[in-house]
């Protein structure tokens, strides 16, 4: 059984993975579609190094998964369950963003 400390690294290296824009866009991407490096960069519209120094950041936090395919390698999340995981995340900061909070002009929720 994992102690509380190392569910604190774990969380920390997520919260890592999505401390950067770039990165956690990759993630929503991912999300919806395993994708290669290069359709990554045209959909993001960042460089295909930016995109390859991410993807090698989010693979050293165990998030995404480089799959062979002949002479290209797709990228997709590591675990299925992931994609729940960044639903229920965008879900319940969305909630709590004042920015997207109907009210919070008028009764200072948030």
């Amino acid at each position: 059984m994992l102690t509380i400390a190392a569910h604190a690294d774990v969380l920390a290296r997520f919260g890592h993975a999505l401390s950067d824009p770039t990165r956690s866009r990759i993630l929503l991407v991912l999300r919806d579609a395993p994708a290669y490096p290069a359709d990554l960069a045209d959909t993001l519209a960042v460089s295909r190094t930016k995109v390859s120094n991410h993807l090698a950041c989010l693979r050293g936090c165990g998030l995404v998964v480089a799959v062979p395919e002949g002479r290209r390698t797709r990228y997709e999340l590591a675990e299925p369950r992931l994609a729940h995981a960044l639903d229920d995340l965008l879900g319940v900061v969305l909630t709590v963003d004042p920015r997207v909070c109907p009210a919070s002009g008028t009764e200072g929720c948030c």
